[in-house]
């Protein structure tokens, strides 16, 4: 497969099957194809879950929003994926890994490296 880079992501705030607000990401590749995957919203909350970036002093959704979380795949996910394979999936999770920079993903919001 050729052209195979990422040529844009997008992010953008989604309803789940709960009416949670959630991401979706679109990464549109350099030879046309578009891919989306949504991030499950999470309902379970242990100490050793990866942080959910939500905008909890918003009032839209009651601060369930997650246009921070989308801000950062529209801007900071985007920058630093560009022209990266997508068939590289190693390369692109520990390029989210040091991005982030942080244990729990809390910098980016495990919503938007997982989407």
């Amino acid at each position: 497969m050729i052209n195979c880079k990422i040529a844009k992501i997008k992010g953008r705030q989604v309803l789940d099957s709960r009416g949670n607000p959630t991401v979706e990401a679109q990464v549109i590749l350099t030879n046309g194809v578009v891919g989306r995957a949504i991030s499950p919203s999470g309902a379970s909350t242990g100490i050793f879950e990866a942080h959910e970036k939500r905008d909890v002093n918003s009032p839209a959704y009651c601060g369930k929003s997650v246009s921070s979380a989308t801000e950062n795949i529209n801007s900071v996910i985007n920058q630093h994926l560009f022209g990266v394979s997508a068939l590289n999936q190693n390369k692109i999770d520990s390029m989210l890994i040091e991005l982030d920079a942080t244990e729990n993903k809390e910098n980016l919001g495990a919503n938007a490296i997982l989407a």
